[in-house]
């Protein structure tokens, strides 16, 4: 018998909360993102997600523990072989990765591939590094305006990223280059995670911005997730953000796009006022794009207020049959060494209004408790070969 009729499932991405057993293998070891954030920003108020056990599940500088958390709360370890968006992510639904996406932080994309690109362009590329999104536009943006070029980059994460002027390239050439590049990047030793159009306006340095016609062409999940298991029993299955781009429309019934996470946050409070019967899957973006790998950590807390600030309007908005989760799919600790993720725990904070107990969960050895949940819940089966068992009994 279905426990929840919703089930409002939010990522606040990146938001690590301490460094994973195996942090060293990845170069991680000594990361903490929510807890240096904390340690940074002075007068750190997050009033919301204290309610929650946030302080509770982690001690936090400047932030309380409360008496009677709303909910229930634990840490979950990551299974699979990554500390990216969609290793996180398809974990959460139930995909065991074991093999790492490719990245080329270090080298810049091979020989063979830029070439093969500027066959298939008809156009020169130039870029091919590791950078800033916004300091590659500063540095080449009007050599490809004025030089009819295409900048293609990279960063920490398994991404091929191109940026294309929205008023002379245009959206639908630059979309068509990023359809070109996922072609090419489906051989296993370019196998990027995800080729993203970055899409800009302005005409002159200075003036460069970041448009939010971004678009990420990810790689299909390599198998059927509890997303399509919900689809297929007839289940309303809503994304907001990224996650419609992250498991390539599989299994979602209905897609918002968002501009920033506080939008994406308001959109999250309008569907709250709806009627749907299922999951809304959410990913709130900004955190990890804007702070994160820009380790800007005063920016990250700032947005960390700003996010408890539309939590508090969303809460009253949860009905007794409504289920509420927030969670990350990696760290990006922005105090850290260099720009990439970082391999962390994640935290796991649920509330209902129908909650008549509270306190510390288990701590996970996955991600996929929140789909294995999911999938009980909605007496839908995991698909097969996916991982996760459910502790919807434990939410009581």
């Amino acid at each position: 018998m279905r426990k929840y009729k919703r089930i409002f499932t939010i990522v606040i991405d990146s938001l690590g909360i301490g460094a994973m057993p195996d942090s060293k293998d990845f170069g991680d070891e000594g990361a903490d993102t929510l807890g240096h954030i904390a340690k940074t920003v002075e007068h750190f108020r997050i009033p919301n997600l204290q309610k929650l056990g946030i302080a509770n599940l982690k001690e936090l500088d400047k932030v309380e523990p409360v008496e009677k958390p709303l909910g229930y709360y634990c840490a979950m370890k990551e299974a699979s072989n990554g500390k990216d968006t969609m290793t996180g992510h398809w974990e959460m639904m139930g995909i065991h990765t074991t093999k790492p996406f490719v990245t080329f932080t270090e080298t810049g994309f091979p020989k063979e591939l830029i070439d093969e690109l500027e066959k298939r362009f008809g156009k020169k590329i130039i870029g091919n590094k590791s950078a800033s999104g916004t300091e590659i536009l500063e540095e080449l943006a009007e050599q490809e305006i004025y030089e009819d070029k295409v900048i293609v980059y990279t960063s920490a994460d398994s991404v091929l990223q191109i940026c294309g002027n929205e008023e002379t390239m245009g959206l639908e050439t630059l979309y068509r280059y990023c359809e070109i590049a996922r072609e090419l990047t489906m051989k296993d030793e370019w196998r990027v995670g995800r080729v993203i159009a970055r899409p800009y306006v302005g005409k002159k340095k200075g003036e460069f911005k970041r448009t939010s016609n971004r678009h990420d062409y990810a790689l299909k999940p390599t198998g059927k997730t509890v997303l399509n298991a919900l689809q297929d029993a007839g289940y309303d299955v809503i994304s907001v953000g990224k996650i419609n781009d992250i498991f390539v429309g599989e299994g979602i019934t209905q897609s918002y796009k968002s501009k920033s996470s506080v939008h994406g946050m308001e959109q999250t409070i309008e569907i709250a006022g709806k009627d749907f019967t299922g999951l809304c899957f959410v990913n709130l973006v900004d955190f990890d794009a804007l702070w994160g790998h820009r380790r800007d950590p005063i920016g990250y807390g700032k947005e960390i207020e700003m996010f408890d600030e539309k939590l508090g309007r969303l809460l009253p908005l949860m009905k007794e049959d409504d289920l509420l989760i927030i969670t990350a799919d990696h760290g990006n600790d922005p105090t850290y060494t260099g720009t990439d993720h970082t391999r962390e725990k994640v935290p796991f904070l649920a509330y209902a209004p129908s909650f008549t107990g509270n306190g510390a969960l288990g701590e996970t050895d996955t991600f996929a408790v929140i789909g294995a949940t999911v999938a009980e819940n909605f007496g839908v089966e995991m698909p097969k070969g996916t991982i996760g068992t459910s502790i919807l009994e434990s939410l009581v």
